[in-house]
C-alpha cells in the first residue's frame, strides 16, 4: 500500500495522481488525499495519561492551567489544523503524531479528551481524541490533524469557526450526522458573524472604561451589551459583529499587546 502510494505521487500510474486513498498509518503527505475513509475516534474510557497533565505549565510566557475533568466542557471559537511538520513527531501525551488520525491539540482540557467538533459555517461533525497541547495561538481553541480539518472542510481555508463538546465515554453515541469530505466549492453558507468578549462586569462604568481603552483597536466595533444573570445586570464589552478571521486575528494580536488576554469569541 504504501509503495502504491508512492508511485502515485510521481504521477507514473495513470488516474490516480489526482485522488490517492490513504490509511491513518501512511506516512506521505499528498495533496488531494481521499480521507474519507478514516473513521471518528470511538470514545472510550482511558486513565489520564501520565504526560502532558502537569497543574499548569508556560509557553510564549503565557501559563495555562490544565482543567481537572472536561465534564460540561463546551466552547465555541476558532480551530487551526496542523500537518506533516508535525508528523512523526512526539505529541504532549507521549504519543506520535498522526496527521492522517483523529486526534486534536487543546490548551487545557485533560489528556485524552474525547470531543466532537461542529463546523458552525457547514454542520459538519467529527469525533476526535485530544492527545497534544496546542495551539498557542490566542484567537485558536484547537489544532486538528489533516483527516479531521479535511472532513470539516476548512483544509482549504486553514481556519474554520467550530463549536468544541467534551464527550462523556460512558453515555457516547455515535454521530448520526456524516462527516464525508466535500469539495469547498459546495458550501453556500456564510461564516457566521461572532464577537469577542473582552470582558463583563457588574458595574457599568467598569464597563466603559475598557470599552474607551479598546475603541482605537476596532473602530466602530466596540460595544457594550447588558444582559441578566441571576436577576443581576452584567454588562459586556464586546468587539463584532465580525465575519473575518483574519480580521479578529489582528483584533487579538493588538489586546494581546494591551495585555488583554482574557478574551473569547461567542456567537450571541
Amino acid at each position: 500500500m504504501r509503495r502504491a502510494v508512492l508511485v502515485c505521487a510521481f504521477g507514473m500510474l495513470g488516474g490516480c495522481a489526482q485522488v490517492v486513498k490513504v490509511v491513518a498509518s501512511q506516512v506521505p503527505v499528498l495533496s488531494g488525499a481521499d480521507v474519507s475513509g478514516v473513521e471518528d475516534a470511538v470514545p472510550h474510557e482511558e486513565p489520564r495519561s501520565k504526560y502532558g497533565n502537569p497543574a499548569s505549565y508556560v509557553v510564549n510566557g503565557h501559563r495555562y492551567y490544565v482543567m481537572n475533568s472536561s465534564r460540561g466542557y463546551v466552547e465555541r471559537g476558532i480551530a487551526s489544523w496542523y500537518g506533516s511538520d508535525f508528523h512523526g513527531k512526539r505529541t504532549s501525551s507521549g504519543e506520535t503524531y498522526d496527521m492522517y488520525g483523529m486526534t486534536a491539540a487543546h490548551k487545557t482540557l485533560p489528556l485524552p479528551t474525547y470531543v466532537e467538533v461542529t463546523n458552525l459555517q457547514n454542520g459538519r461533525r467529527v469525533v476526535v481524541r485530544v492527545n497534544d497541547r496546542g495551539p498557542f495561538h490566542e484567537n485558536r481553541i484547537i489544532d486538528l490533524t489533516y483527516t479531521a480539518a479535511s472532513k470539516l472542510d476548512i483544509i482549504g481555508a486553514g481556519t474554520g469557526l467550530v463549536e468544541v463538546r467534551a464527550l462523556d465515554p460512558r453515555t457516547y453515541k455515535k454521530l448520526d450526522t456524516p462527516t464525508t469530505t466535500v469539495a469547498s466549492d459546495v458550501l453556500t453558507r456564510a461564516l457566521p458573524a461572532f464577537f469577542i468578549q473582552v470582558g463583563a462586569f457588574a458595574s457599568a462604568t467598569n464597563a466603559e472604561r475598557l470599552r474607551d481603552r479598546i475603541t482605537s483597536i476596532a473602530k466602530g466595533l466596540v460595544q457594550i451589551s447588558e444582559a441578566k444573570v441571576n436577576g443581576q445586570s452584567l454588562y459586556r464589552v464586546r468587539i463584532g459583529p465580525i465575519t473575518d478571521i483574519d480580521l479578529s486575528d489582528r483584533i487579538v494580536d493588538s489586546l494581546e499587546s494591551l495585555g488583554l488576554t482574557d478574551h473569547h469569541i461567542v456567537l450571541n
